[in-house]
This record gives structure tokens, C-alpha cells and sequence, in this order.
């Protein structure tokens, strides 16, 4: 698997990086790991990086998105926090990485069975975690469908929140970050939300 190069990363589309991840993915489900050599990629990127995408995901230790879409050093803006929240910070990274870096989409990437989706739906206050859970509130307010036990006990209730947490954070993307709108306006990055079964390793694109 080849290292990508400023020629490579120009001549992809948008829809063709999001093919190259969900192709990865059925890789990594089906352990079948494309053959790479990091050490030479480690000297082919020294010069400079051109990934192709930018993924937003949690900080897990399950949902590392190198391994999970089987790509390589120079492949991917990785961008971790718990509970794959938004912030102003992250918005700068998005915008560095894909007007001025080049990627070519924008991946916010939600996964099952999250500790910081179900600390948001107990309303665990802890130091600064407080501030973090606070941003998944939103999509715990969106979850009009669960009547009873709206808590982390519920799987089902904590699952619709983990998806309405994607959905408001690309939602927010395009309202808080001119850069990235225009640029998906004008059709140069896809935004796409996805969800990691920690069960299984699949990633399932919503598109």
C-alpha cells in the first residue's frame, strides 16, 4: 500500500476517500491487514503529509481510526476526544485540514457502548469532565422517544443519543465553521457521520 503523495491525495474526490475507508474497514473486519512498511512510509512523509481524510472520533482505546480503517502514517488527521464532542479548537483542526492540508472528507465517527455518551446520560459531574459532558447534552435533550430510564442503563436510549451526538456535531460543523461549509458547498469534502460497533469492528457510514 502506497504512501500518499501530494499527486495521489489531488486527484482523489471525495467519494472516493470515503470508498478507500469503508474498503479499509472491510479489511480490518476480516483481518486481512494491507501490507505496508511503516519504517519506509516513516521516511516517504518526512518531507511532508497529505491524508486524505480528517476523522473526528472518541478517545476509546477500541476506536483508534488507523487501525479500525486500516491505513497507514500519512493516511489520516486524527482528531480524539471523548465522546467525539465539538469545540472551537477541533473546528480550527477541521479547517486546517482540509483548506490548507487537503483532505478530502470529514468523518465524525461515533461508536457503541461510549462511556462518555452514558456519563452524559447519568449527568456525572466530574472536575472538567463536567464541561466536556455538558456538549453531549443536546442530543440527550433530541431523544424525544425514550420515556422511561433515560439513563446509561438504557442501551436503547443510549444508543439514539450516540447517534443524535453525530448527527448535531455535523449539523454544527457546517453552521460553525464557514471554512468547511464552503468547501463542502463547492463539493471539494464530503461530511459524513459513521458508527463503530465495538462488538463487531464495523463501521456503518451515514450518509
Amino acid at each position: 500500500m502506497r504512501t500518499q503523495t501530494k499527486e495521489t491525495q489531488m486527484s482523489l474526490t471525495p467519494e472516493k476517500a470515503l470508498t478507500i475507508l469503508k474498503e479499509g474497514n472491510e479489511r480490518f473486519i476480516h483481518n486481512l491487514k494491507a501490507n505496508r512498511n511503516l519504517l519506509q512510509q516513516v521516511n516517504e512523509t518526512s518531507a511532508g503529509q497529505f491524508p486524505f481524510a480528517t476523522i473526528l472520533s472518541c478517545i476509546d482505546s477500541r476506536t483508534s481510526a488507523e487501525l479500525i480503517f486500516d491505513q497507514g502514517l500519512g493516511d489520516i488527521f486524527s482528531i480524539r476526544v471523548a465522546g467525539n464532542i465539538l469545540n472551537e479548537d477541533i473546528l480550527g483542526s477541521m479547517e486546517f485540514a482540509t483548506k490548507l492540508a487537503g483532505t478530502k472528507i470529514i468523518v465524525v465517527l461515533g461508536h457503541t457502548k461510549c462511556g462518555a455518551i452514558v456519563g452524559a446520560c447519568n449527568h456525572v459531574e466530574l472536575g472538567n469532565l463536567t464541561t466536556l459532558l455538558s456538549k453531549i447534552q443536546p442530543a440527550i435533550d433530541q431523544e424525544t422517544t425514550t420515556k422511561e430510564n433515560r439513563s446509561g442503563s438504557n442501551p436503547a436510549f443510549v444508543k439514539n443519543v450516540t447517534t443524535l451526538n453525530v448527527k448535531l456535531t455535523i449539523e454544527r460543523i457546517r453552521k460553525e465553521s464557514a471554512v468547511v461549509a464552503e468547501l463542502e458547498k463547492e463539493g471539494k469534502i464530503k461530511i459524513v457521520g459513521a458508527m463503530y460497533d465495538v462488538e463487531t469492528g464495523k463501521v456503518t457510514f451515514e450518509e
